[in-house]
């Protein structure tokens, strides 16, 4: 079924593989290999500050002023952009506990690694589930492609941006 929205559903969906990753590299802690922990958290760590984190300032971009235009409230998606806040906060002690992976701060790296999954999990389900629907209901096609145009358009700057840090 195609719908306004599938370019945002086919993005999560290329998205999701990845942030089951996060989950797997958890779950492997104590016991994987060191070397085998650092490749899963590095990993892990490129595709948030790399993908994730650009896609999020990308629906910052364009994706919430839709949805706060359709439902008339310019506070309608705080809640979600506030998801973004934390999402940035966790990759920032995510890259500092990478810095010194040991086994003493595995139980750290754990903590933070579940809270990025449970976060970026129900962020997408919030979306999905309540967002995108609203969006189908009121947007016309020509809103949609141009709310896709600056969602692109503010991912690549976010990439670039990232890539050059």
């Amino acid at each position: 079924m195609n719908t306004l929205t599938q370019p945002l559903r086919d993005e999560h969906k290329e998205l999701i593989p990845h942030i089951e990753k996060i989950l797997e590299v958890a779950d492997s802690l104590p016991d994987a290999p060191l070397e085998q922990l650092r490749t899963g958290v590095r990993d892990v760590y490129e595709f948030l500050a790399y993908h994730l984190i650009p896609h999020a300032q990308a629906e910052d971009a364009a994706l919430y002023p839709a949805v706060q235009k359709a439902l008339g409230s310019l506070d309608s998606t705080r809640t979600m952009t506030r998801d973004h806040i934390e999402v940035a906060h966790y990759i920032a002690e995510l890259a500092q506990l990478q810095q010194e992976l040991t086994p003493q701060n595995f139980k750290a790296l754990q903590r933070v690694l579940y809270g990025l999954y449970a976060l970026v999990k129900v962020h997408f389900a919030k979306e999905e589930e309540v967002y995108l629907p609203i969006l189908e209901e009121r947007l016309t096609a020509g809103e949609a492609a141009k709310m896709f145009a600056a969602m692109e358009s503010a991912a690549s700057h976010a990439k670039l941006a990232a890539q050059s840090h």
